[in-house]
């Protein structure tokens, strides 16, 4: 559900309640910053420093980025350094910190498994991030954006205390050459290695061809889902609309997902209590669901957003529209159509583009033989300086910027000028008022799990 939407609250929530709470990974050092920016002031971060294993490092971020009080509403946020495959130390400290707070925020209080989720393309912070979550005892990794092959030997790795490896994509690279990410325990630990249990790992795909190697389970999303959706198998054709094509070869063979033998949940159009007993009639262990957990009171989506979209889903006219163009990664993305926002073609043409998170920037081999970064969404003039192609650049998005502004944290640029947001959800926004109450204008994560599981004993994910 993008940057801070899946939070610590709304998987906490989830997990009380005996199913799978995930957290989002993405971008959660960035999402760190700008809540010490603005002053921790619910002192739920301070909370989960306190709780660090690593005291020194816990207070290196703290004195860092923590500011008394919070920034004023006119100072943009600090920015930190964009990744890169030989990073900081200070951001890798930074990005390991990150994902033990929300894991540890989600699990505290209970004693059931909170998951938390990456983007295979989001590559670069993989390392740091796994092992953050993994010292607050994360009990299981999803990932999905991509095929994620290298995830479980990491995890191997963590639980052996040993160093972990991650084969960066850089195009261009010879197959041969040494793109390698590496992360080593010692390095960051005060005093001995503390022993990690290796969480289970369900490989996030969108057909039961990708279905495939050392994995715990299986999530296959449709492309019905929200955020990023596979592309279409084959060339890509658009409807009279713009909307990708998905066809035959795009549809799951449920028969040789069982055969597979290991457990497997279907996503995408399954945030019903109908469809949760159809997937269960299918063999599945249970469904994901995230387009209805978005609008609950505890996920972290801006309330003005929620309120908006919920009235449209009430009223049966709110419209998702399958961008094939919007995500720098070249994938399909989901996104709400709402004026005030990036998928408004006024927003979206007025905006200075600008690429300061970076966080979907792909890696290339440059002429002399190093590794250089690039985004489809920056600047058309510096895209095409680092070669690429400027057909590419055409109506893409910053997905980095906008996920930010979703939850209520959007920079705020010269002359007073905020990023606008841009929601992510699936094609089923509009029965999500299924979940209010008569006469109500919010509902819970209760309030999804309880409807969902009307009927029946099944545990989701």
């Amino acid at each position: 559900m993008g940057v801070g939407v899946s939070n610590w609250r709304l998987a906490h929530a989830v997990s009380r309640l005996g199913q799978l709470g995930v957290v989002s990974g993405t971008a959660l050092d960035a999402l760190l910053v700008r809540r010490l920016g603005d002053g921790d002031k619910d002192g739920a971060m301070r909370h989960g420093l306190d709780a660090f294993p690593f005291r020194e490092m816990a207070r290196r971020v703290w004195d860092e980025y923590f500011v008394p009080g919070g920034k004023s509403a006119e100072t943009p946020y600090r920015l930190t350094p964009v990744h890169q495959r030989n990073e900081p130390r200070k951001l890798t400290e930074l990005c390991i910190v990150a994902n033990f707070i929300e894991v540890f925020l989600a699990r505290e209080g209970h004693d059931n498994p909170v998951g938390i989720n990456y983007l295979e393309k989001v590559q670069i912070p993989h390392l740091a991030s796994i092992y953050g979550a993994m010292l607050a005892g994360v009990g299981c990794v999803l990932m999905g954006a991509g095929i994620p092959l290298q995830i479980p030997g990491v995890l191997d790795a963590y639980a052996a205390q040993i160093s972990a490896e991650y084969k960066l994509s850089v195009i261009g690279a010879a197959a041969d050459a040494d793109t390698k990410m590496r992360f080593d325990p010692a390095e960051y630990a005060e005093g001995p290695l503390p022993k990690l249990t290796r969480p289970k790992f369900l490989a996030i795909v969108s057909s039961n061809t990708l279905a495939s190697g050392k994995v715990n389970g299986f999530v296959i999303e449709s492309p019905t889902a929200g955020g990023h959706n596979a592309p279409p198998r084959g060339k890509m054709q658009l409807t009279e609309t713009g909307e990708p094509v998905y066809g035959e070869r795009d549809r799951v063979d449920l028969a040789a997902l069982r055969a597979l033998g290991v457990p497997f949940w279907l996503a995408g159009g399954y945030g019903s209590p109908e469809k949760l007993r159809e997937a269960l009639a299918e063999g599945a262990a249970g469904v994901q669901v995230g387009t209805a957990f978005a609008f609950t009171v505890e996920s972290g989506l801006r309330d003005d957003l929620k309120r908006e979209l919920l009235a449209q889903a009430a009223a049966k006219n709110a419209a998702v529209f399958t961008d094939p163009l919007a995500s720098p990664t070249g994938f399909p993305f989901k996104v709400a159509q709402l004026k005030g926002t990036s998928s408004d073609a006024g927003v979206y043409e007025a905006r200075q583009r600008i690429c300061d998170l970076g966080f979907l920037r792909e890696a290339y081999m440059t002429p002399d033989g190093n590794t250089g970064y690039r985004c489809s969404a920056e600047p058309v003039n510096s895209y095409v300086a680092k070669n690429g192609a400027i057909e590419e650049t055409a109506g893409r998005k910053c997905l980095c910027n906008a996920l930010m502004a979703n939850v209520g944290k959007e920079q705020i640029r010269g002359g007073g000028v905020v990023e606008p947001a841009l929601v992510t959800v699936g094609d089923e926004l509009n029965t999500v008022a299924q979940f209010l109450a008569p006469g109500a204008t919010t509902y819970t994560a209760a309030d999804v799990v309880n409807q969902l599981l009307a009927g029946t004993s099944a545990s989701t994910a």
